[in-house]
């Protein structure tokens, strides 16, 4: 006599060992083939929305664990026997939830399951098959199949019934384990790609390599491969953060995550919470626990911008987790381990910093391993023909125009003339704001280095209340015409002949502003 909870104790512990479910089987088999016929045992599924049926897993005595990449159907249903299941199904209530086929040459579905055994050794066979509700729009099936017919009886089917419900739950279980583990590795792939299309972006495009940023290159080159910090220092607008992802896409954490921190914009009271992450309850609305960003930076690289905003307290913190790459979730008591690497910018001097008592000294020296200066637009105008021609393609792209605009004559030597004081990123919005204004035109630069501009407008606009006066309306148009014609005041497109005025009235106007004459006015 069987002790029927000593069975489904002993089948729920095996098919539920293993979230593979292939071995979660075999160890299943060992156990049933001492009180049933059988030969072979699989796990199989119907997907309505694509009218087919899938073997998830098997085990044979011939060919042993096996587990199917569910890509090629089992069999596919036409609509009549799809409709003769739903009816059956749908008449089938709890106590009839195992079907014994001895002679299954009857069975609708008879060919594929013949195939299906065929191939794992049976030519002839019965089958029990046992309906699992798995998910709400699967049914899942377990057979289980002995050589020649007539092999099952009714006790053999109430047996097997007893176990229907550990069995449909291992099933669900490992769909759901097995998505989980496609979904991460499609995530792996969407991480991989990103970091292609950052590569692509920014990470082999440093635009300077070869001119101004030369040295800066060099010395990225030197420090990626290493795990030391790195303290990048330069004007705002510099490009520090394009200069962190070279390192980051240089070094062997490539394929991990860049995380970044803007300093100042992150709140006091938050800050905690955003590098270290909470656990769940540890503050009113913690509802669930959060990772920080160290936590999320683990195995990559975290960038701290502006690291000279951080306050005192918030120093003290990044300074324990540099020292001993270990840090607690606010409100929590156990100690993670991370290994990012910090890579940290700065427009300001933390020298002066700690002079002052705003910045701690130790960190600072912790920082100061590896310094890199980015050097000023200004001091490497040699970038600036590679540095428009790439923003130029950038910007027309993001904008979707049909083909990128052309400087205008004489553009490029007033920027070259222009010292640039808010950088690569004020050239960037100069380009943008020249694109849109040319309507497909060339690209001018009518503000760039005038003197209205760039000596006079703060005075002007105090007087005016931002108004311009006459002079300073005509001396810009002038500076316009003359930049188009390339310095030329006379002749065919010369600046006259774009103004529509006489070359002698120009150049007196000009006297009386004090626009110079020449091939490139200044």
């Amino acid at each position: 006599m069987i002790d029927e909870n000593q069975f489904f104790r002993e089948v729920t512990l095996r098919i539920s060992s293993s979230l593979e479910i292939e071995e979660a089987l075999a160890e299943t088999f060992d156990y049933l083939q001492h009180f049933l016929p059988l030969e072979i045992i699989s796990l199989n599924y119907y997907d309505p929305e694509r009218a087919a049926a899938y073997t998830t897993a098997s085990y044979s005595v011939d060919k042993g664990a096996v587990r199917f990449e569910e890509k090629a159907p089992l069999f596919r249903m036409d609509e009549t026997t799809i409709e003769k299941l739903r009816r059956e199904g749908a008449s089938v209530d709890r106590k009839h939830v195992v079907r014994i086929f001895n002679q299954p040459q009857s069975d609708p579905i008879y060919r594929a399951f013949a195939r299906f055994h065929n191939d794992l050794g049976l030519s002839s066979f019965s089958y029990v098959m046992l309906r699992l509700d798995i998910q709400a729009n699967y049914q899942g099936v377990l057979l289980l199949s002995a050589r020649g017919y007539d092999a099952f009886s009714e006790e053999h089917a109430r047996l097997i019934q007893i176990v229907e419900e550990p069995i449909a739950i291992a099933m669900s279980n490992a769909r759901r384990y097995w998505e989980t583990l496609r979904l991460k590795d499609q995530l792996a792939e969407d991480n991989r790609a990103m970091h292609r299309e950052m590569e692509n972006i920014s990470g082999n495009q440093v635009v300077g390599a070869d001119f101004g940023l030369r040295q800066v290159m060099e010395l990225v080159r030197q420090v990626s491969p290493m795990n030391s910090p790195v303290l990048l220092q330069g004007e705002t607008g510099t490009g520090k953060e394009v200069i962190a992802n070279a390192i980051h896409m240089a070094s062997p954490r490539r394929e991990g995550p860049l995380i970044r921190v803007q300093c100042g914009a992150i709140p006091d009271t938050l800050l905690d919470s955003e590098l270290f992450g909470h656990e769940k309850g540890a503050f009113t609305g913690a509802v669930q626990t959060k990772r920080g960003r160290f936590e999320r930076a683990d195995g990559g690289t975290i960038f701290f911008d502006e690291i000279g905003e951080l306050t005192l307290d918030a120093q003290v913190k990044l300074l324990r987790v540099l020292q001993e790459q270990k840090f607690e979730r606010l409100g929590g008591a156990q100690t993670l381990s991370v290994d990012a690497r910090v890579i940290v910018a700065t427009n300001r001097n933390l020298q002066e910093l700690v002079q002052e008592k705003q910045f701690r000294e130790d960190l600072w020296f912790r920082l100061n391993i590896f310094p890199i200066h980015l050097p000023p637009l200004r001091q490497r105008k040699e970038d600036i023909p590679a540095l428009v021609q790439w923003l130029t393609d950038r910007k027309s792209r993001e904008m979707g125009l049909p083909e990128q605009p052309m400087l205008a004559p004489g553009a490029m030597d007033q920027l070259l003339a222009y010292d640039w004081p808010g950088n690569v990123r004020e050239l960037q919005n100069a380009i943008e704001r020249a694109i849109i204004l040319s309507r497909g035109k060339y690209l001018t630069f009518p503000h760039i280095g005038s003197r209205p501009m760039a000596e006079g407008a703060a005075e002007a606009a105090g007087k005016d209340d931002d108004f311009p006066s006459l002079d300073r309306v005509t001396s810009d148009h002038i500076r316009h015409a003359l930049s188009l014609a390339e310095g030329r005041v006379q002749g065919k497109e010369g600046a006259a002949q774009l103004l529509g005025i006489n070359a002698s009235t120009l150049r007196a106007r000009m006297r009386k502003l004090g626009i110079s004459f020449g091939r490139k006015p200044r």
